[in-house]
C-alpha cells in the first residue's frame, strides 16, 4: 500500500473550521475504490496543525487519487487557508491494513 502522512498548518482563523473546509474533499477521497483510509487528526500541541494519515491500495490507486476532480479542486481551494506548504512523508508498505502494536497488547 501507499502510506502517506501530511502535516497541514492552517491559518489560526480557519483552524476550527478545517474539518468543514475539507469535508467534501475528505468524503470524496474516502469513496475512491483504492482508498484504504483518509483520517484527519488535530495536534494537541498546536491547534492550528492537522495531520492527515492516508493509505491507498497501490500505485494505481494513488495515481487515480491525485488525478481526481476532487483532488484538483482541493489543490485550487485549500492553499488559501494554509500558513505554509504541507509537509509529507510518502512510502510504500508491504501490507494492506494496520498491524497490531504487540508491545501494548490488550489481554482478553
Amino acid at each position: 500500500m501507499i502510506f502517506i502522512t501530511a502535516k497541514f498548518r492552517v491559518k489560526p482563523e480557519h483552524a476550527d473550521r478545517w474539518p468543514e473546509i475539507t469535508g467534501e474533499f475528505t468524503e470524496a477521497t474516502r469513496a475512491e475504490p483504492g482508498c484504504l483510509w483518509f483520517d484527519w487528526s488535530r495536534s494537541l500541541d498546536d491547534p492550528a496543525e492537522y495531520v492527515l494519515v492516508e493509505a491507498f491500495r497501490d500505485d494505481a490507486a494513488g495515481a487515480a487519487h491525485v488525478q481526481s476532480p476532487h483532488f484538483e479542486q482541493a489543490r485550487r481551494d485549500l492553499p488559501q487557508y494554509l500558513v505554509e506548504t504541507p509537509r509529507i512523508v510518502n512510502t510504500t508498505v508491504p501490507q494492506d491494513d494496520w498491524s497490531e502494536l504487540g508491545e501494548m497488547a490488550v489481554k482478553d
